[in-house]
């Protein structure tokens, strides 16, 4: 304790000791018993208060021992079920939990994994259509930090969604004791490893498909490989396998002979005894359109941007890119539905007056090697004020934009685009689909427009260097998707004829069985600005059995959306409506009959084996577990530590003190009573 709390209290204790005398003693010329009394409980009464009033605090050390915590994270995927192991986990999970010994030694928590990582507070289902074993070291290393914490790991290892856990689990520093759900026999098996092929083909084409099929056994074999659509057989081809030959290559071509969704069904017939039948089977769907878009892209300059929009247009398959010089266009001017003009000079001159008398529709990219003299006096809606001075602009999305719909990919975060600094002066009524940000401020300049005029839309991006935006999109996706999506819809935009609609629906033509459902809609005012105030719901119709089903339609942000994720594979028939002002909108889409986890056979035992060696731990059996217990029991890294917590204590909060208070001065004041000095 500090010296200056120490004089604090002796200065208290005194000047508590002259108010009590001074109280009692002041006229008084002799000290009777009954005085001393009354002093004695006024000096309790006025130290204690004192002390309370110089606020202070005692430090408190506590000991307690601390349990290693055991983490046991169960499969709760479809596949543990498919193999007949979902009864063996469960009686493990409740074994481990009811276990004395484990439970004086180890704080036990439970989770389940599957799609999502999550505690487990029901019992396991085994309903999960996708399993993620790299999510459950990716949360416990944050759950467990700077904790022991060995982990049970009970899975068949069979891994469909995220990073290669192998890899994941290299960073938790636990050890890890895999419970294999599974044997060790080697079943003969023939499966449809892999199946490629083209979300889209072009009406009196045909379109390709690959399939991998692979042999797992060591006798030699036969068997047969055909593919059908409504039960009538579109192609056959037998197949020889043995020990060596394990894996063939199947290429082929299918005719598309009409438009709309065509739903095949690829299969190997199965051997005999065959013990997995579900993963012979595979059906896939291929949507046929009739049209083909085709799109020029006019420059007279190297840029990775040509590079990068044509690779982005075209991966959709029903569009092709084909860049030109501007002294082509004219000759071409009816074979391309679209123009995309790249920095222009008066080179274009021609190519322009062309491709507006043709009333085509144009993406103009707008950068510093624009003349923006024949750009302000070619174009009628807007002109340029600029100088010589460049500047860079990140995007900012609008999201009251209405023509179509534009999810946020992350656009505050792409790369600036390159561009002259000055004002833009619209001629004609116009929408932003991106703002200009500036060193990390919003403003309202545009940055990406759209115009329409008399049936004519034009779009003009006015910056360089969108390329840096397709790479840093990847980089943060491990994909080109989002970015080439929201390319694709600039394109359909600028590719369609048709007048925009007070109602938008964005869906899938088809979905596998094991993915997400989700249609999502947009609905704008007579003035075209957003409505959130609408009512929408959505009608479903099963084709195969007519059996209708009505959803609301859920409010989320700047649209609606429902999720339809569960729906038993069938092709369905939809219509959105608006309750109030009775807008529908229809579409169909056909969920394939695909379950990824029923395509296992056995557990991924050499992969759980090497996670649990790099990791100090042990891999064991679901039918021979009994030495787990055992083993945990036994490894002394696994002890309970002694630890301290210091704690400091305020005064005030220590009630005795003020029991003391409130004693004497309950006392002072019966005694003063019974004596009859009140």
């Amino acid at each position: 304790m500090q010296i200056e709390i120490i004089l604090y209290i002796i200065i208290s204790g005194v000047i508590a000791l002259l108010l009590a005398l001074f109280q009692y003693f002041n006229k008084k010329k002799s000290m009777t018993r009954l005085s001393m009394l009354f002093s004695f409980l006024r000096f309790i009464t006025i130290f204690s208060v004192l002390l309370l009033l110089l606020n202070l605090s005692f430090k408190q050390n506590e000991t307690y021992i601390e349990n290693p915590d055991l983490v046991i994270a169960v499969d709760n995927s479809i596949s543990i079920k498919h193999l007949g192991y979902g009864n063996e986990a469960i009686s493990l999970v409740k074994k481990l939990k009811e276990n004395q010994d484990l439970n004086n030694r180890f704080n036990i928590s439970t989770y389940s994994f599957g799609e999502r990582f999550k505690l487990l507070e029901d019992s396991l289902k085994f309903l999960d259509n996708q399993t993620d074993i790299s999510q459950v070291f990716k949360q416990l290393l944050q759950i467990n930090k700077n904790k022991i914490a060995p982990t049970i790991l009970i899975t068949d290892g069979n891994q469909t969604l995220g990073n290669d856990f192998l890899w994941t689990s290299s960073n938790y520093e636990e050890p890890i004791y895999p419970v294999i759900l599974g044997d060790t026999i080697t079943y003969t098996d023939i499966k449809i490893q892999e199946l490629n092929v083209n979300k889209y083909a072009f009406l009196k084409n045909k379109f390709p498909v690959e399939v991998i099929v692979v042999y797992n056994g060591n006798k030699e074999l036969n068997s047969k490989f055909v593919i059908t659509s409504q039960s009538q057989i579109v192609f056959s081809k037998p197949l020889n396998f043995s020990k060596t030959n394990n894996s063939q290559i199947i290429n082929l071509t299918l005719p598309a002979n009409q438009i709309g969704v065509l739903n095949y069904k690829a299969e190997i017939v199965p051997i005999d005894n065959e013990k997995n039948k579900t993963n012979n089977i595979k059906n896939f769907a291929v949507e046929v359109i009739d049209q083909k878009t085709n799109i020029a892209l006019v420059a007279n300059m190297s840029h990775p941007d040509l590079g990068m929009l044509k690779k982005s247009i075209e991966h959709n398959e029903q569009r092709f890119v084909k860049v030109l010089d501007p002294e082509s266009v004219e000759s071409q001017i009816n074979d391309f539905e679209l123009f995309i003009i790249y920095q222009p000079n008066y080179k274009f001159k021609e190519a322009y007056n062309s491709i507006i008398e043709a009333n085509k529709n144009i993406w103009l990219v707008v950068g510093p090697k624009t003349d923006f003299g024949f750009l302000n006096a070619t174009s009628k809606y807007y002109s340029l004020e600029t100088t010589n001075q460049e500047e860079f602009y990140q995007p900012n999305l609008n999201k009251n934009y209405s023509p179509f719909i534009i999810n946020d990919i992350g656009f505050s975060s792409f790369p600036p685009l390159r561009s002259n600094f000055g004002d833009i002066i619209f001629n004609n009524a116009y929408e932003t689909i991106l703002f200009k940000s500036l060193n990390g401020i919003p403003t309202e300049l545009p940055l990406l427009v759209s115009l329409e005029d008399a049936g004519r839309r034009e779009i003009v991006l006015f910056g360089e260097n969108i390329w840096q935006w397709r790479a840093h999109s990847y980089l943060q996706n491990q994909s080109f998707n989002d970015f080439d999506s929201f390319i694709g819809k600039i394109v359909q935009y600028l590719a369609s004829k048709q007048k925009r609609t007070r109602l938008n629906i964005d869906y899938e033509s088809f979905y596998n069985g094991n993915s997400n459902v989700l249609i999502k809609a947009e609905y704008f005012d007579k003035n075209f600005v957003f409505d959130s105030r609408e009512v929408l719901s959505i009608e479903l119709v099963n084709s195969d059995d007519k059996e209708r089903r009505e959803f609301p339609v859920i409010l989320k942000n700047k649209y609606y959306q429902v999720d339809l994720s569960g729906l038993k594979p069938s092709k369905y028939n939809f219509t959105i409506k608006a309750s109030r002002s009775n807008i529908a909108k229809s579409g169909s889409f056909q969920i394939l009959d695909f379950k990824v986890e029923e395509q296992f056979l056995n557990a991924n035992t050499a992969k759980l084996k090497q996670v649990a060696e790099l990791s100090s731990g042990k891999a064991y059996f679901i039918s021979n577990t009994d030495s787990l217990v055992t083993h945990l029991m036994n490894d002394k890294r696994f002890v309970a530590i002694q630890k301290s917590n210091k704690k400091s204590i305020p005064l005030i909060d220590w009630k005795l003190l003020l029991g003391i208070i409130t004693l004497s001065l309950s006392a002072e004041w019966i005694l003063r009573k019974y004596n009859g000095l009140i």
